[in-house]
């Protein structure tokens, strides 16, 4: 019996949603869940969706090592390892290049809180990674995400695309949802020129209410 069959079969349909969604092209973005004995599960690199089998994911250590699969973990497992180690608060990472997203990263600056939804789900704003690293420069860009990150949910890596988190891969789901849906809002209000930002100690509020009260009351 593969060991983690059902965590690694939730991967591969969850690579699988977010091809038909729009939020991955071809084999670019990757997917990790925190295990229960503390260790990594992710996607291999350059693994069609369509034909990956759960003998094709790989399992880290926290520390990176590979300590089970055959073939190689993604090329960004750099990202999703610093991102665990740093945040014991999420248990799934979704690297997409979705296209608004994408777009969104390549400005200057991050999204700022403009819905509820981005609120409760991510934490607020969406920060940019604070500068851009060549995709090649594995360990180099997985530092410069994991030190932008802060708190959120979701992160834009700069020139490249999002990275979105959630306490379980359902949530990092939604969190690709909202993050897509609030940079194709912040681009469009743009483009409108005015734009109407939640201020934070309702940020904090409606992040508070989400983690604490939503379906209790």
């Amino acid at each position: 019996m593969n060991r983690f069959n059902d965590e690694k079969l939730y991967i591969i349909n969850t690579c699988l949603w977010l091809k038909k969604q729009g939020y991955v092209f071809g084999t670019w973005g990757n997917i990790s869940m925190r295990l229960p004995d503390g260790n990594i599960l992710i996607t291999p690199s350059k693994v069609a969706y369509e034909t990956m089998t759960p003998d094709d994911l790989v399992i880290l250590a926290p520390d990176g090592t590979q300590l089970e699969g055959f073939r190689l973990s993604t090329s960004e497992r750099e990202i999703h390892r610093r991102l665990m180690n740093k945040r014991p608060d999420i248990n799934a990472v979704i690297h997409t290049h979705s296209p608004y997203a994408m777009a969104a990263a390549a400005r200057t600056e991050g999204v700022p809180a403009i819905s509820e939804e981005m609120c409760q789900l991510l934490g607020g704003a969406i920060p940019l990674s604070s500068r851009f690293v060549p995709s090649q420069n594995h360990v180099e860009l997985g530092e410069v995400v994991a030190d932008s990150i802060g708190n959120s949910n979701a992160i834009l890596i700069r020139n490249h695309g999002p990275v979105c988190l959630g306490s379980d891969l359902e949530e990092a789901k939604v969190c690709c949802q909202v993050t897509e849906k609030s940079c194709m809002m912040y681009l469009s209000l743009l483009a409108a020129g005015n734009i109407s930002v939640i201020e934070d100690k309702y940020v904090t509020a409606g992040r508070d209410y989400f983690l604490n009260s939503y379906g209790k009351s």
